[in-house]
């Protein structure tokens, strides 16, 4: 038994040993896996510190001495000319006078660190505090990865760098940053960024700021200043106090309220209301910065990559705009914005108003909002009608119709039964133009729309003939221009020629060739029925004693109205509404659009010679003849008839062998093909197949008109009178 029992104790013993045996081995595996990892990770982060040191002592030698860097200058300083030489804007930058360390005040200092590096004196260059908050924050997946610059990072960007956003540009701009402070002293940097530092409008530095927002220089900063100055370098266009003075203001709070939080002033001083600054008047900011925010991006397709001083020569007219601007700001509706393109007849902008103030907003309404044309669409509709075959005598029926469930009515809701197409459209009846759009086909009125330079998306529903599709006032006005340019392309231009100031000619604008768009005829005609909205339709406000032919155009509930037209060989497209699209009491094309039209072409035109459109009629052979003998000859055997049995019988048509009667002249001119419309729905009709007119033709109960050897007015029944129903739709004009 006791050997047994020593048997035990001793297997015991061992089962034991073997089982601390491997536990052993287990935690001597993690333990070197532990220290490897601890030994790699070193191992690659002194490596990297050994790489970065020797390019942080690379680029440190690399860098110029302090006084180069004092000498650099910030950007390239641009003159913009208008058409006469002078010169109306000065862009770039504006540095003002230089301030050593000790001459900038120390609330200016504190409101610069406090609001884009409150660590300043206590990093590298590169803030390892905020960085590791910052990928914290990316990490938890609130945001994105984005760290904050610190004022060196920032100096390094704005002296070496571009403002791309990519990692490669983050790192040489640390790499930098960290050079910057090996070589020089903090104080020596946060001098160079303060009389650096953009703060929007061409100011360069706070000196230059202070006397552009102020009217004194940096040395007499207030508390209050210091904080809107220091609040404009995270976004200088969207927080100056020259063009948002209440975003300025409560940026500014935020500066002083940093401040008070990290000790740098006191609550009394924290308590100042940067309300009550006063600030100096801009009188640079006024309209013509319209012109120059869409004219000068182009530069950059037009010229190659240059630095030195540039000259800008312009298609703008002082006086034109001045005119323009006073025109807008004298008629629009309280509470509405306005906006103005005036174009020269090859494409030259004279005048571009984009909205009432500049300084309150400088949302250019003319180039970049997009607006219903309301019945100002109607060119294009009237267009495609001319060129399927209309003239302006033909007669047309304004009645009720319905076309895909959808029901236009005119404004007033009256009718005038059957006028010709030149009144339809000088009284803007919606009724035509939603039967003419059906006829000739709504994509072909899209169409017509693309082709006279319209490059916002367009609707093909029934609805979109009376201008659903929005638009801007640029391209509007090119369209117009188009039917006053005879038919021919017009492309709007603003940049004559670039030049060095030396008077080296970098760019000179060359016009291209126009291209055909309508036949000179369909042009002559849609004059004559513009001429005529201005002598005596809708647009009667915009006349000035001399031809205008031109159009109006209001949208539902008078959010949009409209005026376009031409003169003396100058097109001036006017639009007025509400930035948020809502109502605008009264608002109507007709009125002030027209009103400010008419107060701006005046002037405009005052100094060229009157000139008469021309609205004859050069039809060609195709079109000499009616509708229905053109495409079925003269022969009435050849027209549709009724049986007895009250049967739409087709007419005879050539056999085997047979050659056709042919329509069309000797030199193959073909008339335009166009697809076949949509047919209105006509509830009271009980299956009739066409209509009364067309049946008393074909039927001999009234005899066809002969031809003649010039146009003739014509009847076009396009629609039967229906029961009228009544849907929502835009207004007309």
């Amino acid at each position: 038994m006791a050997k047994r029992g020593s048997r035990r104790a001793a297997a015991e013993t061992q089962r034991r040993r073997q089982t601390s045996g491997r536990r052993g081995q287990e935690r001597t595996g993690w333990r070197l896996w532990l220290r490897r990892a601890v030994l790699w990770g070193g191992a690659l982060a002194l490596l990297g510190a050994l790489f970065l040191g020797l390019a942080v002592a690379f680029a440190a030698r690399s860098l110029p001495s302090y006084g180069a860097l004092k000498a650099t200058q910030p950007g390239q300083t641009i003159v913009v000319r208008a058409r006469d030489g002078t010169a109306i804007v000065e862009l770039g930058p504006s540095p003002g006078k230089w301030l050593d360390s000790e001459q900038i005040p120390e609330v200016m200092k504190d409101a610069m660190i406090s609001v884009e590096d409150r660590r300043y004196f206590s990093h590298p260059g590169v803030d390892p505090i905020g960085l590791a908050r910052a990928v914290y924050v990316w990490v938890t997946g609130e945001r994105r990865l984005q760290a904050t610059s610190t004022i060196t990072q920032q100096l390094a960007r704005n002296l070496f760098l571009n403002s791309n956003r990519s990692l490669d540009r983050k790192l040489r701009e640390g790499i930098l940053a960290l050079a910057l402070e090996a070589k020089f002293s903090k104080q020596q940097i946060l001098e160079l960024y303060l009389n650096k530092v953009y703060f929007g409008g061409g100011a360069y530095g706070i000196d230059s700021a202070s006397r552009k927002f102020f009217s004194h220089d940096a040395t007499e900063l207030s508390t209050a200043e210091a904080a809107i100055i220091a609040g404009l370098v995270k976004a200088p266009s969207r927080f100056s106090p020259t063009a948002d003075v209440d975003a300025a203001v409560d940026r500014a709070n935020v500066v002083l309220g940093l401040m008070r939080e990290q000790g740098r002033i006191s609550a009394s001083e924290a308590a100042v209301d940067p309300s009550a600054v006063k600030l100096k008047k801009d009188v640079s900011q006024n309209s013509v910065r319209y012109f120059t925010d869409w004219a000068l991006p182009q530069l950059e397709i037009l010229l190659p990559e240059t630095f030195e001083p540039i000259e800008v020569w312009t298609t703008l007219d002082v006086g034109m705009q001045q005119a323009a601007a006073t025109a807008i700001k004298g008629n629009v509706p309280r509470g509405a914005q306005g906006a103005l393109v005036s174009l020269d007849r090859d494409g030259a902008v004279l005048a571009m108003v984009g909205g009432t103030d500049y300084v309150a907003t400088n949302y250019n309404r003319a180039t970049d909002a997009l607006r219903q044309p309301g019945s100002a669409w109607k060119l294009f509709v009237f267009l495609a009608a001319l060129e399927a075959g209309y003239t302006p005598e033909d007669r047309v029926k304004d009645v009720p119709v319905t076309i895909d469930g959808w029901s236009p009515r005119n404004s007033g809701g009256s009718y005038a039964g059957e006028i010709d197409v030149r009144t339809a459209f000088a009284y803007s009846k919606n009724t035509v133009a939603a039967q003419l759009g059906n006829e000739v086909g709504f994509g072909t009125v899209a169409s017509m729309a693309r082709r006279f330079g319209i490059t916002t998306p367009i609707s093909t529903y029934p609805a979109m003939v009376l201008g659903s599709s929005e638009t801007r006032v640029i391209d509007m006005t090119r369209a117009f221009a188009a039917v006053s340019a005879g038919g021919n392309s017009v492309e709007p231009y603003g940049i004559v020629k670039v030049t060095t100031t030396a008077g080296d000619v970098l760019y000179q604008h060359e016009g291209r060739n126009p291209t055909r768009l309508v036949p000179d005829y369909v042009a002559a005609g849609m004059t004559d029925l513009l001429q005529t909205a201005v002598s005596t339709g809708t647009g009667r406000a915009g006349q000035i004693s001399r031809p205008v032919a031109g159009k109006t155009g209001t949208t539902s509930s008078n959010k949009d109205g409209w005026f376009l037209g031409f003169s003396s060989g100058i097109t001036t497209g006017v639009w007025m509404g509400r930035d948020d699209a809502k109502a605008v009491p009264g608002l109507q094309g007709g009125t002030a659009p027209a009103r400010a039209f008419a107060a701006y072409m005046r002037y405009a035109v005052k100094d060229r010679p009157v000139e008469e459109f021309q609205t004859d009629l050069q039809l060609p052979e195709w079109q000499l003849e009616p509708d229905d003998e053109y495409y079925y000859g003269g022969d009435p055997d050849e027209y549709y008839y009724v049986d007895e049995s009250g049967n739409l019988v087709e007419p005879q048509r050539p056999g085997p062998g047979q050659s056709p009667q042919d329509p069309f002249p000797a030199d193959g001119e073909q008339p335009p093909a166009y697809p076949a419309p949509r047919q209105p729905q006509y509830p009271d009709e009980s299956g009739q197949a066409a209509s009364d007119d067309f049946l008393d033709r074909a039927t001999g109960a009234r005899p066809s008109p002969a031809p003649v050897p010039a146009p003739s007015p014509r009847t076009r029944t396009l629609t039967p009178p229906p029961q009228p129903q009544q849907t929502a739709a835009p207004r007309p004009f």
